[in-house]
């Protein structure tokens, strides 16, 4: 049988990650993945044509002290392979709030900032990231469960720009055992073992039932199709990108599609040309087959406007213009008369949408479930569990005969008798937004409190945070 470093070079090999006479940077995290890559990697740079020049590692502010240990190790590692250590911290919390992004779609912008970075000072071609082949399975099926299409469905690439994944086509498993062998030391992250995290779930009840119970080598069989799904894609993607030059016009702030020679591609295209529009306008943010279909629906007449992450999309005329947040934020409220406090917009999770009405945008996205002693009921964050929502969620504006029971409150009240007691004026009741379920329960009074059906409990295992700014 190939040795792991066998293995590794046909990858690196098989997908040409790394250019003739490359330099390349390890992103380290401590775990035994990227412990595993930066050992094989350092061996296999004596019989390839590339050269290992350092170590990178992200602190991301989070877990205290263990994080502060993990950087640590990170270095005595760097240490031990004589090779240059590129440590940095980022409040990545901090960072979610200021972009209106959840912490996962910060995380992943902030780590590749500082890979592009740390690569462009140092003159390294590649960074390598310690991906392998569970994680690609894992991905496969969380992709699956959350409704992705084919592009998502590629799940993890073995390229994406400077980042390469020389351990896709190696289990966890193995890299341990080489790991063990070797007697080479590696930190454990805690919060995988966490199954309030839809990943962690998968990775520890979901794909072991699959390897039990149908088959024991499901994990190569996701990899495989993830690799269909890749080589679909790809080519899809270019067919989109030819179609989409002829209907998508780009001007400043505003793309403008046609609706009716959208409708006219096939549907595999239409899919992929709205999306990449989507993409383009609002670049690092979470798009959805829910704001996909949102937009086609446009183009079919069947809806007139939508918000959308980022951006705010309506049908005008002959065609469809996305403009974002921003700017159309900025435009209602400039012409938004006192009497106009009607509205109703879908609201996804995650999702982002801006309510021109209230001048207010709001954020969703699932996370941890955080300690209680710090989770906030009112204001413009609020913490709650995921358990009983039945989504997509809804932003409107209030409505006669609203009521619903108010955290902590011995039984319902209506809305109206709310903003009384907390002094509400009248003049801006109307438009303080309203979060329902679809199934059309109050959830959130934003900036007042939450529904006390929706509180974290000690039985919370997931949670959706909501801000409002």
């Amino acid at each position: 049988m190939p040795s792991l470093i066998d293995r590794m070079r046909r990858t690196i090999r098989r997908y040409a990650l790394v250019p003739p006479d490359g330099r390349v940077l390890v992103a380290v995290s401590g775990g035994s993945d990227s412990v595993a890559l930066a050992h094989l990697l350092h061996r296999l740079e004596a019989t390839e044509p590339f050269e290992v020049v350092g170590v990178v590692h992200l602190h991301h502010g989070f877990r205290g002290a263990a994080a502060d240990d993990d950087a640590e190790a990170v270095k005595s590692l760097a240490g031990d392979l004589k090779l240059r250590c590129h440590l940095e911290r980022v409040d990545i919390r901090a960072r979610a709030s200021e972009r209106g992004q959840s912490i996962e779609e910060a995380g992943r912008a902030a780590r590749l900032e500082f890979f592009e970075r740390v690569a462009g000072d140092t003159g390294a071609d590649r960074v390598a990231v310690g991906h392998t082949a569970d994680d690609q399975a894992e991905t496969f099926l969380l992709r699956i469960l959350r409704g992705a299409g084919t592009r998502g469905l590629s799940a993890v690439y073995p390229r994406h720009g400077v980042v390469i994944r020389p351990l896709l086509d190696l289990s966890r498993h193995a890299l341990r055992e080489f790991l063990l062998a070797e007697r080479i030391t590696f930190r454990d992250d805690e919060t995988n073992d966490d199954l309030s995290i839809p990943r962690n779930r998968i990775r520890h009840e979901l794909l072991p039932l699959l390897r039990d119970r149908f088959a024991p080598g499901i994990d190569a069989v996701l990899a495989r199709e993830a690799r269909l799904a890749r080589e679909d894609a790809d080519w899809l993607e270019e067919a989109a990108n030819q179609a989409g030059a002829s209907l998508v016009e780009v001007q400043e702030g505003v793309i403008v599609l046609d609706p009716v020679e959208l409708l006219a591609l096939p549907p595999a295209l239409v899919s992929r040309v709205v999306r990449r529009a989507l993409g383009t306008l609002a670049p690092g943010r979470f798009i959805g087959l829910d704001h996909v279909e949102a937009v086609i629906e446009l183009a079919q007449g069947d809806r007139t406007a939508v918000s959308l992450p980022g951006q705010h999309a309506e049908r005008a005329g002959d065609s469809i213009r996305l403009t974002s947040t921003d700017a159309a934020a900025a435009s209602s409220t400039s012409t938004l008369s006192p009497m106009q406090t009607e509205f109703s917009y879908e609201f996804s999770v995650p999702g982002e949408i801006v309510v021109p009405e209230a001048g207010r945008r709001l954020t969703a996205e699932v996370a941890e479930v955080p300690d209680r002693s710090s989770l906030t009921s009112g204001g413009d964050e609020v913490v709650l569990d995921a358990g009983d929502l039945a989504g997509p969620l809804r932003v409107r504006g209030r409505r006669a005969g609203d009521r619903f029971q108010p955290l902590g409150a011995p039984g319902r009240r209506s809305v109206q008798d709310l903003f009384v007691d907390r002094k509400i004026a009248r003049g801006d009741r109307d438009a303080v937004p309203i979060v329902t379920d679809s199934a059309g329960r109050i959830v959130w009074v934003v900036g007042v409190t939450i529904a006390h059906q929706f509180r974290v409990t000690e039985r919370t295992r997931s949670v959706v945070v909501l801000k409002a700014r």
